[in-house]
């Protein structure tokens, strides 16, 4: 019975452990509850495991559910890396490989890559475009981009393969001359509630109302990350950077690192992946870059001390 589980009944199992419950994996799946139901019971009887303990409102994964999870989902990617260079091998050389990369990666691992693929590839042309949360996803589905590199936005769309790449470290900051700057220990969400939250916005609609990371009713809205760096730096309200975007500014004392209730002290690491179309796998060329941005070196995650204590020590509690 073994042999007969299928990559469809894998992938619907990764979708309802991901979503949360079966009717959520339907509507992300376009398909009716009953089949997703039915699909993961059938598993279920074919591999004499129960992946799902369906005693509460929402079904929830057994012990055995998580560790056959990962699994499932190892036996999906190298499913997925398969056909991508079986494509390579079987259509040869892309002429044109464009690539849509998230604001929140490094990219001077991008150019990096970039400067090494003219001398690899030196018939393919490169284009690559930059965006935030659903817009460095939207391209892929609508492809315009044959891969993605994406982390802001936490839930990739159905008919997108992805491949982890390493993680970027994300920091909550404010202007050392901001009043969140001088609060002593642990900031409450209440306090922070209580200042403008600077938070980058959407241009496609794949998070149309959903917020990441808003902790305050009070918000200024950017569409650009550099926009963004700019509003903290001059103190018009408080939010999250890259920290290999900001380690300069906090070195020199122009930003400060916000200890904030509930949040490590050490920032959150935010997962990137490399994506594309399931039905539309990345050739040659789209594989080798992927590969070459594993490799490269992520900046270093340790925060930076100030080379100016006074402007960053803490004063005295608001």
């Amino acid at each position: 019975m073994l042999d007969g589980v299928s990559l469809d009944q894998l992938r619907t199992f990764i979708t309802a452990a991901d979503e949360g419950s079966f009717s959520a994996a339907s509507r992300k799946l376009y398909r009716a509850q009953s089949v997703i139901s039915q699909t993961i019971s059938n598993l279920e009887q074919q591999i004499d495991v129960e992946l799902f303990d369906r005693s509460g409102r929402y079904p929830k994964l057994t012990p055995a559910g998580v560790v056959l999870l990962a699994d499932a989902r190892n036996i999906v990617t190298n499913v997925d890396l398969l056909k991508a260079r079986a494509k390579g091998i079987s259509a040869g050389l892309e002429p044109e490989l464009s690539v849509v990369v998230d604001v929140m990666y490094p990219i001077a691992a991008v150019t990096q890559v970039a400067k090494e693929f003219r001398l690899q590839y030196p018939g393919v042309a490169l284009r690559v475009y930059v965006e935030a949360l659903g817009g460095a996803v939207q391209p892929v589905l609508d492809e315009r981009c044959s891969v993605g590199i994406v982390g802001s936005l936490p839930h990739i769309p159905p008919k997108i393969a992805y491949e982890r790449l390493t993680g970027v470290t994300f920091l909550m900051l404010c202007a050392s001359d901001h009043p969140l700057a001088s609060y002593s220990g642990k900031i409450p969400k209440d306090v922070l509630a209580m200042h403008t939250q600077i938070v980058l916005t959407d241009r496609s609609d794949l998070s149309k109302g959903r917020e990441f990371g808003v902790m305050s009713p009070l918000t200024w809205r950017l569409g650009d990350l550099f926009a963004k760096h700019h509003f903290l730096l001059n103190g018009l309200g408080w939010g999250g950077m890259p920290l290999h975007i900001v380690r300069d500014d906090i070195e020199n004392g122009r930003l400060s690192v916000l200890q904030i209730e509930d949040v490590p002290p050490e920032g959150t690491i935010l997962p990137m992946s490399a994506i594309w179309q399931t039905s539309s796998p990345p050739g040659p060329a789209g594989r080798w870059f992927i590969e070459r941005l594993k490799q490269i070196p992520t900046p270093a995650s340790t925060i930076p001390a100030a080379k100016s204590p006074g402007k960053n020590a803490i004063k005295s509690k608001l």
